[in-house]
């Protein structure tokens, strides 16, 4: 494999896994999302070993970093309301344990 298109797997790699993880977000299997960032981040990794791209391959390179910016972007906006239901979860369970803990005192 010539060193281009070892460069340009990487991101064809990474652009797979965003699209994986973009695909799992959109059926709400947030775990999956997370094992596959795991994924994503090593991918990302391999990239500071990689030489420097033509012109030619730049151009194939923008289009995949295209494609990657973009499931990112929609895995965020997919994200968001879960999110803000957690937040919201957790400030609940932060007012009862401020309200147990006035009124019965035995909770630190």
């Amino acid at each position: 494999m010539n060193a281009r298109s070892n460069i340009l797997s990487r991101y064809q790699a990474i652009a797979d896994i965003s699209g994986r993880m973009l695909s799992e977000a959109r059926a709400n299997r947030w775990d999956a999302v997370v094992a596959l960032g795991e994924q994503y981040h090593q991918a990302v990794e391999t990239l500071r070993e990689l030489d420097t791209l033509s012109l030619e391959d730049r151009e194939a390179r923008r289009v995949l970093l295209t494609q990657i910016l973009d499931d990112d972007a929609n895995i965020r906006r997919l994200a968001m309301p879960e999110l803000e239901r957690l937040s919201s979860l957790l400030g609940n369970v932060k007012r009862q344990h401020r309200v147990l803990r006035t009124y019965s005192g035995t909770l630190a």
